[in-house]
């Protein structure tokens, strides 16, 4: 059965941009391969699953098939299937909040006038 490094495997299928920030990754306690914290060297075969927080964001993928170079995209995503849980919807993304950018200087009276129109809820 064919295997490879952990951090490896998740720059060859493009999950991290770089070995070394997979491999920074792993150090972190960010990889875990099967439920267990993995290090760099940990190897990863077909039917694992692998969970990589990378730039904020945790993806969990299953290894379809192993490999050892960097390829292109379209053949990276048939090595992998993602198994990453949709994120919930954001319900404060659709409620508009009424709050200025910062530095923006005193409202004006127009946009007093809009404020309170727009906290008064009509």
């Amino acid at each position: 059965m064919e295997s490879t490094r952990v951090d490896r495997w998740l720059w060859a299928v493009r999950l991290t941009k770089t070995r070394s920030d997979a491999a920074a990754a792993c150090r972190g306690g960010h990889v875990r391969v099967n439920d267990r914290p993995a290090k760099a060297a940990t190897s990863v075969t077909p039917g694992d699953v692998v969970r990589a927080r990378v730039n904020g964001i945790t993806k969990t993928v299953e290894v379809t098939r192993v490999i050892q170079k960097r390829v292109g995209a379209a053949d990276a995503v048939t090595c992998f299937i993602d198994k990453t849980p949709k994120p919930p919807p954001e319900a404060a993304a659709a409620i508009p909040v009424a709050m200025r950018d910062r530095g923006a200087g005193r409202p004006t009276k127009r946009d007093r006038r809009v404020l309170d129109k727009f906290r008064a809820g009509s």
